[in-house]
């Protein structure tokens, strides 16, 4: 699907190893590297570019730009779709796809609504769009890319509060929205977010000309709440026979940023995959950072496609994140379950009803989630998917109700895997993977088990009692505060901010 034989367009040829991330020169000598960092350091406290090989320049930044959103109405064959998983035959071939420029602007073939960017699920000053790159003044314009155009908003069914409404007619399901309402993640929240990205992407730069920091997680997945702290990839390449030491990187940028007047508290934490754990000075938002992590960022947008694919997917997820935390289910240091693992049983869920509430789209649309696409082009993969159409229009109490009670009664934790891959459970085999594991959990792209930090029995046991009794609770009383305290939750949620 993307040619490695020449560069993509308005690049710079790689006079060099590559890895199918970032075209980039090696990182220089561990000790040759550190002494240049010390003396930087020692020198009015900045840093200043390092020398580059002929032929290569600075990597056009990345940074976030909302886009205007298009109004399309609705037309009356996509009203009356059975199921919006399927493509047109001479629009959504994969063929048609290869043909199309990833740096067109937004695809409106023949005007249909179903390729156009509609306006935001939630109300306009809500919608985040996805990370776009806007260059600054110190970039070399001669060699812009795709990557120097925003990125499209994620495809979604065109909608508002109103629309939300229809699915929340009964008390549980109105609950539901108000507590998303408070709760949600807004524009002006990952604005903040982005601009600490910028400023921090043109400091590292200085020392990583050709590397690139992405906003990932929760923040850009459309899946976070207001307190959320902000996820970030930095993709530093270096040979194909010298790949950068996470730990050595993250070393070098926790003496850089304890120089900057922005940040404080910077904390290495030396986990399997290493992170630097700081903080923005003044706000008090924490950021984690990785390095080369780039699974994060490839599911960073599978989740997003999914989180606007349907109305009613970001206010369960919120629900079912916030109850999860309540009970004390939700933290992967503690040997629970992460925030990532309840998202994919949640989609799994809404995948594998007698009507589905969302397609694979891993299945429905390959080429978008290739997992050996180019990381700077899995941003642009989404844009090409249409809005799904999905024949289940259950209120957002009963899909609430569904999911505690199909992990409750119907899945079978001892015989099956979770994967929202195959839109379906799979036999759990005896392979390393999922052999002896308590809960089965397949990661979208790697195929791991994301859930394998629930490795004790009796926290297996307290997972499954919890899904068991608010099941028959909230069964009996339709009412979300008998498992989850609504007002409690939304002024916690507003004093954290």
């Amino acid at each position: 699907m993307f040619s490695r034989s020449a560069p993509p367009r308005g690049r710079p040829p790689y006079r060099g190893h590559s890895n199918g991330l970032h075209p980039g020169p090696p990182v220089p000598h561990h000790q040759h590297h550190q002494r240049l960092v010390d003396a930087r350091l020692n020198v009015n406290n900045s840093f200043h570019v390092h020398p580059k090989p002929a032929g290569l320049e600075r990597m056009p930044p990345y940074e976030w730009r909302p886009t205007a959103p298009i109004s399309p109405a609705l037309g009356p064959h996509l009203a009356t779709m059975a199921n919006g998983r399927k493509r047109q035959n001479d629009d959504r071939s994969p063929h048609a796809f290869k043909r199309q420029r990833l740096d067109s602007p937004l695809l409106q073939q023949r005007g249909s609504p179903l390729i156009q960017t509609p306006p935001p699920l939630h109300r306009p000053d809500q919608e985040v769009a996805g990370t776009s790159r806007m260059a600054h003044s110190s970039v070399d314009h001669s060699h812009s890319s795709p990557l120097s155009q925003p990125y499209p908003q994620v495809p979604a069914v065109p909608g508002g509060t109103n629309m939300l409404q229809a699915y929340a007619k009964d008390k549980l399901s109105g609950q539901m929205v108000e507590l998303f309402d408070a709760c949600q993640q807004q524009a002006s929240d990952l604005a903040r977010k982005e601009t600490c990205r910028t400023r921090l992407q043109r400091d590292i730069q200085n020392i990583f000309p050709v590397a690139r920091l992405y906003l990932t997680g929760s923040s850009m997945n459309g899946l976070g709440c207001r307190t959320s702290d902000a996820d970030l990839c930095l993709v530093v390449v270096g040979s194909m026979d010298h790949q950068p030491d996470p730990i050595y990187v993250l070393s070098l940028l926790q003496r850089l940023f304890n120089s900057l007047s922005y940040l404080e508290r910077s904390q290495l934490i030396r986990a399997k995959v290493p992170i630097l754990r700081f903080r923005e000075k003044g706000s008090g938002l924490e950021f984690d950072l990785n390095i080369n992590n780039t699974v994060g960022i490839r599911n960073t947008f599978l989740l997003r496609s999914y989180a606007y694919a349907d109305l009613r997917v970001r206010p369960i997820i919120l629900v079912v994140k916030k109850w999860a935390s309540h009970h004390h289910i939700n933290d992967a240091s503690k040997g629970t379950l992460s925030s990532y693992t309840l998202v994919l049983m949640v989609l799994h869920y809404l995948q594998t009803l007698k009507e589905p509430v969302l397609p694979s789209l891993q299945k429905d649309y390959p080429e978008c989630f290739n997992p050996s696409m180019e990381i700077d082009m899995v941003p642009e993969g989404p844009r090409h998917i249409p809005p799904y159409i999905s024949p289940n229009q259950s209120s957002l109490g009963d899909l609430l109700l569904g999911f505690l009670k199909y992990y409750a009664t119907v899945f079978r934790w001892d015989r099956q895997v979770i994967s929202v891959r195959e839109a379906r459970a799979l036999p759990k085999t005896g392979s390393r993977e999922w052999r002896s594991k308590y809960i089965c959990v397949e990661e979208p792209f790697e195929r791991n088990n994301v859930a394998r930090a629930v490795h004790e029995k009796a926290k297996f046991n307290a997972i499954k009692a919890q899904f068991a009794e608010s099941c028959g609770i909230l069964q009996r009383r339709k009412d979300l505060n008998s498992i989850l305290p609504v007002r409690a939750t939304i002024n916690k949620e507003s004093s954290r901010r």
